[in-house]
Order: C-alpha cells, then sequence, then structure tokens
C-alpha cells in the first residue's frame, strides 16, 4: 500500500510543474495558504511545507490561514484544524468571516466566497504575505472552463494566479494540474476523515455536478485529453465566474 510520503513525492511533481511554467513561487516568498478544511486546501498546505516547491537554494515561509463560517450558521472547523496546524508546525491564524450588520443569511455561495476572500486577503497582509495559495485543483479548473462555455458562451477559468491590489498580492493555485482523484488517495493516505457534519450544506452545485457527471462518461484516457485540452484554454484565459471558493 502506497504511504503518504511516496503519494507526496508523486504529487509534487506536477506541483514543481506548475511553479515552473507559471512562475507561481519564487526565492523569499511568504505564502498564505487559505485552508478551508476540506482535503484540497489540507493537501496543498502539506505539499508546500515539505520545503520541495523550488528547486536549487531558494526558499519560502508558509502561514495558514483558516476563515471561520460559524458565524454565518456553517460548520466549525476551528477544533479539528487548530490541532493539526500545530502538528505542522506551520505559523497560522483563524478569522473570523466579516459580516455587515445588513447582511442576510444564510449566504448564497457567491456570497460566502466573496467575504472569505475578503477576510483571507486580510490576514495574508497582516501576516507580510506577497502571495496566496489556493488549493484548486486540475478538475475544478477544468470543470470551470466547460461550465463557462456552456452556460456563458465564454472561456473562462481558473487562472494559475491573478494579480490583485496592483501587485500587492498574488494569487497562485499550485495544484492545478493534480487530479481530484490523486487528492482523494493522499488524504486516504492519511486516514483524514471528514465528517458529513462538517461538510457545508450548501455545498452542492447542479450544474458542476451535471458537467462532472457527463466528463465520467469517457474512459480514463479520453477524460485525461479533455481535461487537458480545457485546463490549457482555461490557463491562457482569466478568471472564472463558476469557480468554487
Amino acid at each position: 500500500m502506497a504511504t503518504p510520503e511516496s503519494i507526496a513525492h508523486y504529487l509534487m511533481r506536477s506541483v514543481r510543474r506548475a511553479v515552473r511554467e507559471f512562475a507561481l513561487i519564487t526565492p523569499g516568498d511568504r505564502i498564505a495558504v487559505g485552508v478551508s478544511g476540506g482535503k484540497d486546501s489540507r493537501v496543498l498546505l502539506e505539499l508546500l511545507a515539505r520545503g520541495e516547491a523550488l528547486s536549487g537554494n531558494g526558499n519560502y515561509e508558509l502561514v495558514a490561514i483558516h476563515v471561520e463560517t460559524a458565524s454565518a450558521g456553517l460548520p466549525d472547523q476551528r477544533p479539528a484544524l487548530e490541532t493539526w496546524f500545530q502538528t505542522l508546525n506551520i505559523p497560522f491564524e483563524i478569522t473570523s468571516l466579516e459580516l455587515p450588520a445588513t447582511e442576510s443569511l444564510p449566504l448564497d455561495c457567491f456570497r460566502c466566497t466573496q467575504l472569505r476572500r475578503k477576510a483571507l486577503f486580510r490576514a495574508a497582509v497582516r501576516h507580510g504575505c506577497n502571495k496566496v495559495a489556493y488549493g484548486h485543483h486540475a478538475d475544478d479548473a477544468a470543470i470551470t472552463t466547460l461550465l463557462s462555455i456552456l452556460h456563458k458562451g465564454q472561456i473562462e477559468s481558473l487562472a494559475p494566479y491573478r494579480e490583485y491590489f496592483g501587485g500587492q498580492l498574488t494569487l497562485i493555485r499550485p495544484l492545478i494540474y493534480v487530479t481530484e482523484a490523486e487528492i482523494r488517495r493522499y488524504a486516504r493516505a492519511c486516514g483524514w476523515e471528514f465528517p458529513p457534519e462538517l461538510e457545508c450544506p450548501r455545498k452542492d452545485d447542479a450544474r458542476r455536478d451535471k458537467v462532472e457527471r457527463f466528463l465520467a462518461t469517457f474512459n480514463r484516457r479520453e477524460r485525461e485529453q479533455i481535461r487537458a485540452n480545457l485546463i490549457r484554454l482555461g490557463t491562457a484565459r482569466g478568471e472564472e465566474t463558476y469557480g468554487k471558493p
């Protein structure tokens, strides 16, 4: 049975490819890793914590940031994440979601994403970070591109990187070439459990589910080619509308 160490070694090849092709990480970077509590962001943090995303003698620093959403009526991930952050020996902050007094609850997905990003970016600036890393993976990028084509008639996707505030902060996605199946494999090897009560009750997206089921009708080789084509289209264009938070 494959170990977390052996799987991580394999996944780092895809991470380093993305870092190299899009110059996602450079020596001296201080990176805020947005950790929602799900498998994708947790895998991202563990891989970057290995310090192998850069070749040569360059190094970078990490800060884990979790935006708690209990104030918005969503599951509280803090107890489990605090213990995990401490075992990784990585500086971390658990920051609160700022809800305007006039905000209506429950939050829809778009508004929740907007508020979480705002809180994450503010925390990143407080910690002196110049980059923010998200855990979106290859399947996220491919599905987002296809959704944009089908529902908007445009090619938009998850950009591997995007600058904000005149370049003060850069959003990066080091897992852009890592598949969801590979992430699940690592999570299983680590023995991670994600109880249903900690899942976002509004995580299901009918449009994304339909596209995901459609792609699943192709055999493995065809899916790999389709995913690669969609990612290539998307990475040459801009930021998403249909992306996950």
